[in-house]
Protein backbone atom coordinates (compact mmCIF):
# COMPACT_ATOMS: atom_id res chain seq x y z
CA UNK A 1 0.00 0.00 0.00
CA UNK A 2 1.40 3.39 -0.96
CA UNK A 3 0.79 6.54 1.05
CA UNK A 4 1.13 10.21 0.03
CA UNK A 5 4.07 10.85 2.39
CA UNK A 6 7.07 8.90 3.57
CA UNK A 7 6.59 7.76 7.16
CA UNK A 8 8.19 10.02 9.76
CA UNK A 9 9.00 13.60 8.82
CA UNK A 10 8.58 16.87 10.69
CA UNK A 11 4.90 17.81 10.64
CA UNK A 12 5.07 20.57 13.21
CA UNK A 13 3.42 23.95 13.79
CA UNK A 14 5.61 26.91 12.92
CA UNK A 15 6.30 27.65 16.59
CA UNK A 16 8.07 24.26 16.93
CA UNK A 17 10.04 24.25 13.69
CA UNK A 18 12.96 26.26 15.09
CA UNK A 19 13.33 24.00 18.16
CA UNK A 20 13.14 20.80 16.13
CA UNK A 21 15.56 22.02 13.46
CA UNK A 22 18.01 23.15 16.14
CA UNK A 23 17.71 19.74 17.79
CA UNK A 24 18.39 18.04 14.45
CA UNK A 25 21.57 20.03 13.87
CA UNK A 26 22.84 19.38 17.39
CA UNK A 27 22.07 15.67 17.19
CA UNK A 28 23.77 15.23 13.84
CA UNK A 29 26.83 17.04 15.18
CA UNK A 30 27.08 14.96 18.38
CA UNK A 31 25.75 11.49 17.56
CA UNK A 32 29.07 10.15 16.25
CA UNK A 33 31.40 11.97 18.65
CA UNK A 34 33.70 9.40 20.21
CA UNK A 35 33.85 11.02 23.66
CA UNK A 36 30.03 11.32 23.86
CA UNK A 37 29.53 7.66 23.02
CA UNK A 38 32.31 6.55 25.34
CA UNK A 39 30.77 8.46 28.25
CA UNK A 40 27.33 7.03 27.48
CA UNK A 41 28.71 3.49 27.28
CA UNK A 42 30.38 4.01 30.66
CA UNK A 43 27.10 5.19 32.21
CA UNK A 44 25.12 2.32 30.72
CA UNK A 45 27.59 -0.20 32.12
CA UNK A 46 28.51 1.29 35.47
CA UNK A 47 25.35 3.20 36.39
CA UNK A 48 22.44 1.57 34.54
CA UNK A 49 23.74 -2.00 34.83
CA UNK A 50 24.25 -3.15 31.24
CA UNK A 51 24.49 -5.70 29.80
CA UNK A 52 21.18 -7.16 30.97
CA UNK A 53 20.86 -10.96 31.11
CA UNK A 54 19.19 -13.22 28.57
CA UNK A 55 17.12 -15.65 30.63
CA UNK A 56 15.71 -18.94 29.34
CA UNK A 57 12.24 -19.60 30.81
CA UNK A 58 12.03 -23.39 30.65
CA UNK A 59 9.09 -23.76 33.03
CA UNK A 60 6.98 -21.28 31.08
CA UNK A 61 7.84 -22.97 27.79
CA UNK A 62 6.95 -26.39 29.20
CA UNK A 63 3.56 -25.26 30.53
CA UNK A 64 2.52 -23.75 27.19
CA UNK A 65 4.17 -26.61 25.25
CA UNK A 66 6.21 -24.07 23.34
CA UNK A 67 9.70 -23.74 21.88
CA UNK A 68 12.78 -22.55 23.76
CA UNK A 69 11.93 -19.07 25.03
CA UNK A 70 14.36 -16.41 26.22
CA UNK A 71 13.57 -13.13 27.93
CA UNK A 72 15.80 -10.08 27.51
CA UNK A 73 15.79 -8.83 31.10
CA UNK A 74 15.50 -5.08 30.76
CA UNK A 75 13.56 -5.23 34.03
CA UNK A 76 16.90 -5.74 35.80
CA UNK A 77 18.24 -2.38 34.68
CA UNK A 78 18.46 0.51 37.15
CA UNK A 79 14.88 1.91 37.39
CA UNK A 80 13.43 -1.41 36.23
CA UNK A 81 12.91 -0.92 32.49
CA UNK A 82 14.54 -0.16 29.15
CA UNK A 83 13.62 3.53 29.45
CA UNK A 84 16.90 4.39 31.20
CA UNK A 85 18.85 3.63 27.98
CA UNK A 86 17.18 6.54 26.21
CA UNK A 87 16.91 8.84 29.23
CA UNK A 88 20.64 8.67 29.96
CA UNK A 89 21.44 9.21 26.29
CA UNK A 90 19.21 12.24 25.83
CA UNK A 91 20.04 13.84 29.19
CA UNK A 92 23.78 13.44 28.60
CA UNK A 93 23.30 14.91 25.11
CA UNK A 94 21.46 17.91 26.61
CA UNK A 95 24.02 18.45 29.35
CA UNK A 96 26.83 18.53 26.79
CA UNK A 97 24.91 21.28 24.99
CA UNK A 98 24.81 23.31 28.20
CA UNK A 99 21.08 22.76 28.77
CA UNK A 100 20.07 22.42 32.42
CA UNK A 101 16.30 21.82 32.26
CA UNK A 102 14.73 18.60 30.98
CA UNK A 103 11.07 18.19 30.00
CA UNK A 104 9.51 14.73 29.75
CA UNK A 105 6.14 13.04 29.35
CA UNK A 106 5.14 9.72 30.83
CA UNK A 107 2.25 7.27 30.74
CA UNK A 108 3.17 4.15 32.70
CA UNK A 109 5.62 6.25 34.68
CA UNK A 110 8.75 4.34 33.67
CA UNK A 111 10.06 7.03 31.33
CA UNK A 112 9.32 9.64 33.96
CA UNK A 113 11.25 7.69 36.59
CA UNK A 114 14.14 7.06 34.18
CA UNK A 115 14.35 10.73 33.19
CA UNK A 116 14.13 11.89 36.80
CA UNK A 117 16.90 9.42 37.66
CA UNK A 118 19.17 10.59 34.85
CA UNK A 119 18.55 14.22 35.78
CA UNK A 120 19.34 13.59 39.44
CA UNK A 121 22.63 11.91 38.52
CA UNK A 122 23.62 14.54 35.94
CA UNK A 123 22.52 17.54 38.00
CA UNK A 124 19.64 18.67 35.76
CA UNK A 125 16.20 20.08 36.56
CA UNK A 126 13.38 17.67 35.62
CA UNK A 127 9.76 18.50 34.76
CA UNK A 128 7.44 15.58 33.94
CA UNK A 129 4.00 15.90 32.36
CA UNK A 130 1.59 13.10 33.22
CA UNK A 131 -2.13 12.61 32.62
CA UNK A 132 -4.25 12.57 35.77
CA UNK A 133 -5.68 9.18 34.77
CA UNK A 134 -2.14 7.76 34.67
CA UNK A 135 -1.15 9.49 37.91
CA UNK A 136 -3.88 7.53 39.69
CA UNK A 137 -3.03 4.13 38.19
CA UNK A 138 0.74 4.59 38.44
CA UNK A 139 1.02 6.14 41.91
CA UNK A 140 4.19 4.22 42.96
CA UNK A 141 6.11 5.65 40.00
CA UNK A 142 4.78 9.14 40.75
CA UNK A 143 6.16 8.81 44.28
CA UNK A 144 9.55 7.72 42.90
CA UNK A 145 9.74 10.71 40.56
CA UNK A 146 8.99 13.10 43.40
CA UNK A 147 11.62 11.46 45.64
CA UNK A 148 14.13 11.91 42.79
CA UNK A 149 13.37 15.63 42.71
CA UNK A 150 11.19 15.85 39.61
CA UNK A 151 8.35 18.34 39.29
CA UNK A 152 5.17 16.47 38.28
CA UNK A 153 2.70 18.48 36.20
CA UNK A 154 -0.77 16.84 36.11
CA UNK A 155 -2.50 17.00 32.72
CA UNK A 156 -6.30 17.15 32.79
CA UNK A 157 -6.96 17.94 29.13
CA UNK A 158 -8.45 15.43 26.71
CA UNK A 159 -8.38 11.85 27.93
CA UNK A 160 -5.78 12.76 30.59
CA UNK A 161 -3.41 10.06 29.35
CA UNK A 162 -0.11 9.85 27.49
CA UNK A 163 -1.10 11.66 24.28
CA UNK A 164 -2.27 14.66 26.31
CA UNK A 165 0.93 14.65 28.38
CA UNK A 166 2.90 14.79 25.11
CA UNK A 167 0.83 17.78 23.98
CA UNK A 168 1.62 19.72 27.15
CA UNK A 169 5.31 18.78 27.07
CA UNK A 170 5.56 20.06 23.49
CA UNK A 171 3.83 23.29 24.51
CA UNK A 172 6.39 23.79 27.29
CA UNK A 173 9.29 23.04 24.94
CA UNK A 174 8.07 25.48 22.29
CA UNK A 175 8.19 28.27 24.87
CA UNK A 176 11.48 27.26 26.51
CA UNK A 177 13.55 25.44 23.88
CA UNK A 178 16.59 27.70 24.29
CA UNK A 179 17.03 26.58 27.90
CA UNK A 180 15.25 23.20 27.92
CA UNK A 181 15.46 19.84 26.16
CA UNK A 182 12.38 17.71 25.56
CA UNK A 183 13.33 14.12 26.37
CA UNK A 184 10.74 12.23 24.34
CA UNK A 185 10.32 8.74 25.73
CA UNK A 186 9.50 6.66 22.68
CA UNK A 187 10.60 6.21 19.07
CA UNK A 188 7.96 8.54 17.69
CA UNK A 189 7.38 12.24 17.08
CA UNK A 190 9.18 14.42 14.53
CA UNK A 191 12.66 13.65 13.21
CA UNK A 192 15.22 13.27 14.78
CA UNK A 193 13.42 11.77 17.80
CA UNK A 194 12.69 8.35 16.26
CA UNK A 195 16.34 8.09 15.22
CA UNK A 196 17.65 9.28 18.59
CA UNK A 197 15.54 6.83 20.55
CA UNK A 198 16.28 3.94 18.19
CA UNK A 199 20.00 4.67 18.51
CA UNK A 200 19.90 4.62 22.30
CA UNK A 201 17.68 1.52 22.50
CA UNK A 202 19.50 -0.53 19.85
CA UNK A 203 21.93 -1.68 22.55
CA UNK A 204 19.24 -4.26 23.40
CA UNK A 205 19.51 -6.21 20.14
CA UNK A 206 23.26 -5.63 19.96
CA UNK A 207 23.67 -7.51 23.24
CA UNK A 208 21.27 -10.28 22.23
CA UNK A 209 23.33 -11.11 19.14
CA UNK A 210 26.27 -11.96 21.39
CA UNK A 211 24.36 -13.46 24.32
CA UNK A 212 22.36 -15.97 22.28
CA UNK A 213 25.65 -17.65 21.33
CA UNK A 214 25.89 -18.90 24.92
CA UNK A 215 22.79 -21.04 24.37
CA UNK A 216 22.84 -22.00 20.70
CA UNK A 217 24.78 -21.61 17.49
CA UNK A 218 21.59 -20.57 15.69
CA UNK A 219 20.01 -17.18 15.28
CA UNK A 220 16.56 -16.84 16.88
CA UNK A 221 13.59 -17.94 14.79
CA UNK A 222 11.32 -15.27 16.25
CA UNK A 223 11.58 -11.98 18.14
CA UNK A 224 8.40 -10.80 19.88
CA UNK A 225 7.98 -7.44 21.60
CA UNK A 226 5.06 -5.43 22.92
CA UNK A 227 4.33 -2.25 20.99
CA UNK A 228 3.21 1.08 22.39
CA UNK A 229 5.11 4.00 20.90
CA UNK A 230 7.69 1.43 19.87
CA UNK A 231 11.00 2.18 21.60
CA UNK A 232 11.61 -1.20 23.22
CA UNK A 233 10.46 -3.02 20.08
CA UNK A 234 12.67 -1.06 17.67
CA UNK A 235 15.66 -1.48 19.99
CA UNK A 236 14.90 -5.20 20.23
CA UNK A 237 14.48 -5.60 16.46
CA UNK A 238 17.14 -3.22 15.14
CA UNK A 239 20.20 -5.43 14.67
CA UNK A 240 18.05 -8.30 13.36
CA UNK A 241 16.21 -6.32 10.69
CA UNK A 242 18.83 -7.27 8.03
CA UNK A 243 18.63 -10.94 9.10
CA UNK A 244 15.71 -12.09 6.97
CA UNK A 245 15.51 -15.53 8.59
CA UNK A 246 14.41 -13.96 11.89
CA UNK A 247 10.69 -13.26 12.10
CA UNK A 248 9.83 -9.98 13.87
CA UNK A 249 6.47 -9.58 15.62
CA UNK A 250 5.15 -6.51 17.42
CA UNK A 251 2.17 -6.99 19.74
CA UNK A 252 -0.20 -4.08 20.28
CA UNK A 253 -2.83 -3.58 22.97
CA UNK A 254 -6.05 -5.25 21.86
CA UNK A 255 -7.85 -3.90 24.92
CA UNK A 256 -11.40 -5.24 24.95
CA UNK A 257 -11.08 -6.32 21.32
CA UNK A 258 -10.58 -4.31 18.14
CA UNK A 259 -14.25 -4.63 17.17
CA UNK A 260 -15.26 -3.11 20.53
CA UNK A 261 -13.49 0.14 19.72
CA UNK A 262 -11.74 0.01 23.11
CA UNK A 263 -8.14 -0.78 22.19
CA UNK A 264 -4.82 0.71 21.05
CA UNK A 265 -4.22 -1.46 17.96
CA UNK A 266 -3.01 1.07 15.40
CA UNK A 267 -2.24 -1.35 12.57
CA UNK A 268 -5.42 -3.42 12.65
CA UNK A 269 -7.70 -0.60 13.78
CA UNK A 270 -6.10 2.54 12.37
CA UNK A 271 -4.80 4.16 9.20
CA UNK A 272 -1.89 6.42 8.19
CA UNK A 273 -2.07 9.99 9.45
CA UNK A 274 -0.15 12.78 11.15
CA UNK A 275 0.10 12.91 14.93
CA UNK A 276 2.59 14.59 17.25
CA UNK A 277 4.79 15.67 14.37
CA UNK A 278 5.13 12.43 12.41
CA UNK A 279 3.29 10.55 9.67
CA UNK A 280 2.53 7.01 10.81
CA UNK A 281 -0.35 4.70 11.64
CA UNK A 282 -2.96 6.35 13.83
CA UNK A 283 -6.32 5.61 15.41
CA UNK A 284 -8.56 8.22 13.76
CA UNK A 285 -12.09 8.64 12.46
CA UNK A 286 -13.17 9.47 8.90
CA UNK A 287 -12.58 13.18 9.55
CA UNK A 288 -9.04 12.60 10.85
CA UNK A 289 -9.93 13.19 14.50
CA UNK A 290 -7.89 11.13 16.96
CA UNK A 291 -9.88 8.34 18.57
CA UNK A 292 -9.71 7.44 22.27
CA UNK A 293 -7.63 4.43 23.27
CA UNK A 294 -7.89 1.73 25.90
CA UNK A 295 -5.43 -0.72 27.40
CA UNK A 296 -4.95 -2.35 30.76
CA UNK A 297 -1.31 -1.19 30.46
CA UNK A 298 -0.63 2.55 30.50
CA UNK A 299 2.54 2.14 28.43
CA UNK A 300 0.61 0.82 25.41
CA UNK A 301 -2.25 3.31 25.69
CA UNK A 302 -1.29 5.64 22.81
CA UNK A 303 -3.13 6.35 19.51
CA UNK A 304 -0.11 6.33 17.17
CA UNK A 305 3.09 4.35 16.68
CA UNK A 306 6.69 5.17 15.76
CA UNK A 307 7.36 5.60 12.02
CA UNK A 308 10.03 2.88 11.96
CA UNK A 309 7.31 0.36 12.74
CA UNK A 310 5.07 1.76 10.01
CA UNK A 311 7.93 1.20 7.56
CA UNK A 312 8.54 -2.34 8.82
CA UNK A 313 4.81 -3.07 8.59
CA UNK A 314 4.31 -1.80 5.06
CA UNK A 315 7.50 -3.41 3.79
CA UNK A 316 6.43 -6.74 5.23
CA UNK A 317 9.64 -7.10 7.24
CA UNK A 318 7.73 -7.23 10.55
CA UNK A 319 4.30 -8.53 11.47
CA UNK A 320 2.02 -6.69 13.88
CA UNK A 321 -0.85 -8.20 15.83
CA UNK A 322 -2.74 -7.47 19.05
CA UNK A 323 -3.57 -9.20 22.33
CA UNK A 324 -6.60 -8.42 24.49
CA UNK A 325 -6.39 -7.40 28.15
CA UNK A 326 -7.64 -10.77 29.42
CA UNK A 327 -4.98 -12.79 27.60
CA UNK A 328 -2.21 -10.43 28.69
CA UNK A 329 -3.30 -10.82 32.32
CA UNK A 330 -3.27 -14.61 32.01
CA UNK A 331 0.29 -14.52 30.66
CA UNK A 332 1.28 -12.12 33.45
CA UNK A 333 0.09 -14.52 36.14
CA UNK A 334 1.50 -17.61 34.45
CA UNK A 335 5.05 -16.28 34.12
CA UNK A 336 4.95 -14.99 37.70
CA UNK A 337 3.83 -18.33 39.11
CA UNK A 338 6.05 -20.71 37.15
CA UNK A 339 9.24 -18.62 36.79
CA UNK A 340 9.20 -16.23 39.75
CA UNK A 341 9.52 -13.33 37.32
CA UNK A 342 6.81 -10.67 37.53
CA UNK A 343 6.58 -9.06 34.07
CA UNK A 344 5.22 -5.66 33.17
CA UNK A 345 1.65 -5.64 31.86
CA UNK A 346 3.10 -4.24 28.64
CA UNK A 347 5.51 -7.15 28.17
CA UNK A 348 2.73 -9.57 29.12
CA UNK A 349 1.11 -8.82 25.77
CA UNK A 350 4.17 -10.27 24.03
CA UNK A 351 4.17 -13.28 26.36
CA UNK A 352 0.52 -13.93 25.54
CA UNK A 353 1.35 -14.02 21.82
CA UNK A 354 3.92 -16.76 22.39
Amino acid sequence: MKHPYAFGGQFMPEILMTPIQTLSRNWNAMRNQVDFNQELDFLLKNYAGRPTPLTEVKNFAEVIDGPRIFLKREDLLHTGAHKINNALGQCLFAKRLGIKRIIAETGAGQHGVATATACAYLGLECVVYMGTKDIVRQKPNVNKMEILGAIIVPVTQGSATLKDAVNEALRDWSANYETSHYCLGSALGPYPYPLMVRTFQSVISLEIKEQIKTYTDRTPDLLVACLGGGSNAIGFFHHYIPVESVKLVGVEAGGLGVKSGHHAARFSGGSPGVFHGAYSYLLQDAEGQVLPTHSISAGLDYPSVGPDHAILHDSGRATYTDVIDKDALEAFHLLSRVEGIIPALESSHALAYV
